[in-house]
Order: C-alpha cells, then structure tokens, then sequence
C-alpha cells in the first residue's frame, strides 16, 4: 500500500499555509503528489518557449515589421537571461526557507511570482518599457521559476523513497512537456489577439498569467509531506552504502562550500546547462532564420517545444528513473 494508514497527529487549528497543515492525514495516497508537481512544472516550463515572443516583440510599435523605435532581439535576450540567473539564484538560497515553511507556501509563492511577472510583463509591452519585462518576467517571473522547480521534486522524493528516480523524473518531464505546450500555445493566443494596433504579445502575456497561477495553485493547496518517519508498505530503507566515492555521513551545505569537489562539479554542470541555454533563448527565431519563407512562427514554435526535450532528456527520464529504481 501507498497510503498514509496510521495517524501521525492532526495538524489541528495550523494555518492554511503552514508546514504543519501540509502534513498529510490518514487514508492520503501518494500518487495524488504527482499531478500537484505536474501541474507547478508543466507551468514553469514556459520559460524554455520564451523564445516565441523574441520576434513579435520587436514589432510592438511597427506591428508587421520592425520599426527604429522597436526593441532590438539583443535587448530583448536580456528578458531570458535574467530569468535564468533569478532562477539559479532562488532555487539556490530557497533550500532552507522551503524546509522552514513547507512545499505549500513555497509552491503558492512561485505561482505568484510566475504569474504575476507575466501581468508586469504585459504592462511592460503595453507601455513599451523593456525595463518592466526585465522586472517581470526577468526577476520577478525568474523567482517564480526557481520555487517552483525545486519545492515539488523535494516533496517527491520524500513521498518515494523507494522510487527516487521515477519520482524525479516525473516532476523534471514536466518541465520539458510545458515547453512542448507552451510553444505553440503562445503563437496561437498571439495570433488571436493579433489586431491592425496590436501585435497580440500583450494580451498574451495576460492570458498566460492567469492561467499559470491557476494551475499552480491548484498544486500548491493539493501538495502534502509525509508525517515524521513514514515509510511506504513493505519497504526497508537500503544497507549504508560501503563505497568509497560516496559520504556515509550528512554533508551541510555550508561544509560543502568549502571542498573543491563542490566546484568541480558545478563548473561542470554550468558549462553543460549553459551551451544549452544560450540556444533555446533564441531557438524560435535562429529556426525561422534558418529556414526564410519556409518554416512560420507556428512551424517553429513546434520544434522549439521538442527541442527542449531532447536537449534536456526530458522525454526519457521517468523510464531511466524507474530502471535507476530496479536493484
């Protein structure tokens, strides 16, 4: 069985937001984890199709085509770029403030921020003020992503002990699959609202907003965290691993810092994600450049969304995981 069967203490009058209120009751399953996780990365997932909006929005002024006042697509990179950073950033010091407060209020947050960075946005391009874009989606909407990435794959892994790899891959797939949607979702909202004084970009933005809040709403009051020392039915925690290359012992982040092996890897890791980044922040419009009077925004919108997958293995990682999960 994967339900919670025995009852770990009520969370009683705790407020709605609390750790404590999170703290899932007898007769919870936890396969209801997983859609809550879906419903947080299949949203923040937008921010690899971002680059859908790079070509329409140096047409705001113009509307069919660029004008000496639009935004030029160097300016326009920033807007990615800094969304990357916020979300480096925020992921990396919202470790400790998500075991504080729980996955709920952190998830909440990052639907806040995410969604609300796209209304600032919106207003950016209304008013053409780039800065407003940076602000919005850049920090603002960078923030969202960050907290939203990591408090549903913590909470997976605590409800999968057992299945730490499929638990990861399925919330990570996520990710992959909303640019899949995102994409060419975005080419068409902006084509509906498209106008002879309006490129669409905006109203898009609003649409966007408000249906990634939902969405991450509704997981964040859905997502729950396994009472003190729950198990799944049946299953004993694996032998302490005797190999060499891997600690026996709890490691702090703050100790972590100080070996170089830290740094390795994330050098590592940063050459690796960078080389990926650095395409997808502009893959909408390098493809219809590529391909001039053959590929349509809409075309390229759906290679951006598959793009993503394979660049980051999405696709693959909840079979991987599982096989990872096998003795």
């Amino acid at each position: 069985m994967s339900s919670i069967t025995e009852p770990s203490g009520s969370s009683g009058s705790a407020p709605f937001f609390s750790k404590q209120a999170t703290v899932a009751k007898p007769g919870f399953s936890r396969w209801m984890v997983p859609p809550a996780a879906l419903a947080v990365h299949l949203c923040i997932g937008q921010a690899y199709a971002f680059s859908v909006f790079n070509g329409p929005l140096t047409k705001v002024i113009g509307i069919t085509q660029s004008t000496a006042d639009d935004w030029t697509l160097t300016s326009l990179g920033w807007i990615f770029s800094l969304a990357i950073v916020f979300l480096g950033l925020s992921a990396a010091f919202a470790g400790k403030w998500l075991e504080h407060v729980g996955p709920r209020r952190t998830m909440f947050t990052a639907a806040c921020c995410f969604g609300g960075g796209f209304l600032v946005s919106a207003l950016g391009v209304h008013l053409h003020q780039i800065a407003l874009l940076y602000l919005g989606y850049g920090v603002i909407g960078g923030i969202g992503l960050g907290l939203g990435y990591v408090s549903p794959v913590s909470t997976l892994i605590r409800w999968f002990p057992d299945r730490r790899g499929m638990a990861t891959g399925m919330a990570i797939m996520g990710f992959g699959g909303g640019a899949m949607i995102a994409a060419p979702l975005s080419v068409a909202l902006m084509k509906h609202f498209q106008s002879a004084t309006s490129i669409g970009v905006a109203e898009t933005f609003v649409v966007l907003g408000i249906a990634y809040f939902i969405s991450m709403s509704i997981g964040a009051l859905a997502i729950r965290v396994p009472p003190a020392d729950w198990k799944p039915a049946g299953w004993t925690p694996p032998a302490t691993n005797q190999k060499k290359m891997i600690s026996r012992n709890h490691v702090h982040i703050d100790q972590a810092l100080k070996t170089p092996q830290f740094y390795l890897i994330w050098l590592v890791l940063f050459l690796n994600v960078t080389a990926g980044i650095g395409i997808l922040g502009q893959a909408s419009v390098m493809i219809q450049e590529s391909f001039k009077n053959t590929v349509t925004a809409s075309a390229a919108a759906g290679f951006v969304g598959p793009a993503v997958a394979v660049q980051h293995e999405r696709p693959v990682c909840v079979g991987v995981g599982v096989g990872l999960d096998r003795p």
